[in-house]
């Protein structure tokens, strides 16, 4: 008889590792390991700095949004940059932090969760705060934490739709004319109340979180309860090929006027859950061409692997040719051409429509390097086919594409790959 077991579709990213090699950027490593499987290329510097500028300048309690990427190598260099708290969907993530940070701060931000999942969070994890959207979720968490006095609850607000590149209004959030009775009921459960809300992937316009904040405030008013905090979420927008979006300081100030006008008490906390503005810029992606018919490449990478943006939604990101002959570079031709991609499975979905601007004279057996991939690329690849294998690799050289305004600290111009010289 086959006994129950758990498994999971795909190893960590971790497997397997190279660290051995102390290279520098991702043209030494392509020279020295001539990679046949697909390479993601991490940035601990970039994450590390670009963490610390967030935190240092947003005015509140920076909560890395952990789904965005769980890499521990990426955890790690978020954590030397000074970030302490972090934003978790599910026990998985939890333990991932836990067992890193023991002096982390945990919170468990998705709306709907099951009670085992609850009470393991609070009694194993020390987890304390837990965001939702209903009376039925709010019931969950005091049934499961046996009536718990430490509690902290997050009612979520929904947002209205189509404000983002990526909209996340249909799936969480209570509608406005629920929230009061929400609020009140969630006084009475929490030690620590507060609201939140996420305007969507990738917001181009600041205004969206002051218009939010008008809009908490108002059921706040109606609530008539005291309100600890008011958590803005994520969203903060990232540079892509032919998209630049306002400085990241712009948002700060639209969301500190946004926050005083409320005009809560003294020691309300602020928080936000940046996942794609912390860690876009700090990993890349390298593949290789397997074929070339005409305008299309086939590389060893694609939608069930560390390219799923690439696919259905056609995000584009950064390309770049790395070619290398005996340990020597060959220069490129100088003409361009826009190339779209098929991936390494069998299925014809397996497109990525782009286009993704290289070098005319791309050929078989040549390396691309893909940036912005930090966020939501490794995480969402699939074991497909059995192209589940990725090289994991650190290097220390600037990112292929950086955001003017970015808190990355990097001076380089949108569409134009990154001064490579290495400081020390």
């Amino acid at each position: 008889m086959l006994k129950a077991r758990s498994r999971v579709a795909v190893g960590p990213l971790r497997r397997p590792v190279i660290t051995p090699i102390p290279l520098t950027s991702v043209d030494a490593l392509v020279e020295e390991l001539r990679p046949v499987e697909p390479m993601v290329a991490i940035r601990p510097r970039t994450l590390r700095r670009t963490a610390e500028r967030f935190v240092t300048t947003f005015p509140g309690d920076v909560l890395y949004a952990v789904k965005c990427n769980p890499e521990p190598t990426v955890l790690r260099a978020l954590w030397r940059g000074g970030v302490r708290h972090f934003d978790c969907a599910s026990l998985g993530e939890i333990r991932v932090v836990r067992s890193l940070f023991a002096d982390a701060q945990i919170h468990y931000m998705h709306p709907i969760k099951q009670a085992a999942a609850i009470r393991e969070a609070y009694e194993t994890f020390g987890v304390r705060d837990f965001s939702v959207d209903s009376a039925e979720e709010i019931e969950k968490i005091v049934a499961a934490t046996n009536g718990a006095r430490d509690l902290g609850i997050y009612v979520r607000l929904a947002m209205p739709k189509g404000q983002t590149v990526y909209d996340l209004s249909g799936k969480f959030g209570a509608p406005a004319a629920e929230m009061p009775a929400l609020l009140r009921q969630a006084r009475a459960a929490a030690k620590v109340l507060g609201l939140c809300f996420h305007v969507g992937s990738q917001c181009m316009d600041p205004g969206v979180y002051e218009r939010a904040l008008e809009l908490a405030g108002r059921v706040i008013a109606e609530a008539g309860v005291q309100v600890d905090g008011i958590d803005v979420g994520g969203g903060f927008p990232v540079s892509y090929p032919d998209v630049t979006p306002p400085a990241l300081g712009a948002y700060f100030e639209a969301i500190q006027r946004g926050f005083a006008r409320l005009g809560l008490a003294q020691g309300t906390r602020l928080w936000c859950e940046p996942g794609r503005a912390l860690v876009a810029a700090g990993a890349s992606l390298v593949v290789q061409v397997e074929a070339r018919r005409g305008d299309v490449l086939y590389i060893n990478d694609g939608i069930y692997g560390n390219l799923s943006d690439a696919g259905v939604p056609k995000w584009r990101f950064p390309a770049r040719l790395v070619r290398k002959a005996d340990g020597s570079a060959v220069e490129a031709s100088a003409e361009t051409t826009g190339f779209a991609f098929y991936g390494p499975t069998c299925d014809s979905a397996d497109f990525m429509q782009g286009p993704f601007f290289l070098p005319s004279d791309v050929k078989t057996g040549d390396w691309i390097e893909l940036g912005q991939l930090g966020a939501y690329g490794a995480c969402l690849r699939t074991a497909f086919n059995g192209f589940d294998r990725v090289l994991l690799t650190e290097v220390r050289d600037e990112p292929l594409l950086t955001t003017p305004g970015h808190l990355d600290g990097s001076d380089a111009i949108v569409g134009q790959p990154a001064d490579r010289t290495v400081q020390a």
